[in-house]
């Protein structure tokens, strides 16, 4: 708890202070793409999200491996905390992914390597949060939503690599052993809201941690009370 009220002021002042620059420079000031015109600017929320799904999914895969190995209660609540948030950033990367495909492709879904993909991470996160809550007995409720928070952790690649395995629609990767595909009045907003996003997932898993560690206090509470209680009967 120290370290989790140590993290947190630092990790929301940052996230609140870069959306404040960021978001007015990616969707007002920085250059519309000779292209795609403004539609450009979708990218500045598609991308940061895409980039945060993966991450908050590499966290919550770690976090099952260590609880299943090391048996590390911490690891688990880390894991359990990410797998909403990783959630809701999956969800948005879909939407903003569709809103810039119609006009790219005349289409909003295409069943396109890096959607469908992505599609599948959306259903390994819900699949997750319905296994943690699924039995009576929290452990193995645990247990079964960490295999397959590690199960899944093979889509992840699948995702990144997509366009470059496949002949796929969606856009090639802004980083390629080319290069960068940007030119720096697009890179800057676009680093700016990936730090945004990046911060807010911290500051958010900070509070989720916070509240899994206090909801577990007071069901040892609980139970310490109930076990006692019956030893005195």
């Amino acid at each position: 708890m120290r370290i989790a009220n140590a993290i947190f002021p630092w990790a929301a002042g940052l996230s609140i202070l870069l959306f404040v620059f960021a978001i007015p420079i990616a969707l007002v000031t920085s250059p519309p793409d000779y292209q795609q015109g403004d539609t450009v600017r979708i990218m500045y929320i598609h991308v940061p999200s895409a980039w945060s799904m993966m991450m908050v999914y590499g966290v919550m895969a770690s976090g099952s491996a260590a609880f299943l190995i090391w048996r590390h209660p911490m690891a688990n609540l880390v894991a359990k905390a990410s797998a909403p948030v990783g959630a809701v950033f999956t969800a948005l990367a879909l939407v903003t992914g569709m809103l810039w495909g119609e006009p790219m492709w005349g289409a909003f879904w295409v069943w396109d390597a890096r959607l469908t993909s992505t599609l599948i991470l959306f259903f390994i996160y819900l699949g997750y949060l319905a296994l943690a809550d699924a039995f009576e007995d929290p452990e193995r409720g645990d247990k079964a939503a960490a295999i397959l928070a590690l199960v899944g952790s093979v889509n992840i690649p699948i995702i990144h690599f997509s366009v470059e395995w496949w002949n796929t629609l969606h856009q090639p990767s802004i980083v390629s052993t080319s290069g960068l595909s940007l030119s720096g009045e697009m890179l800057l907003p676009l680093f700016l809201m990936l730090g945004a996003f990046t911060s807010y997932y911290v500051a958010i898993l900070v509070l989720r941690v916070r509240s899994e560690l206090l909801n577990a206090k007071i069901r040892n509470a609980r139970v310490s009370h109930t076990a006692l209680g019956q030893a005195a009967e």
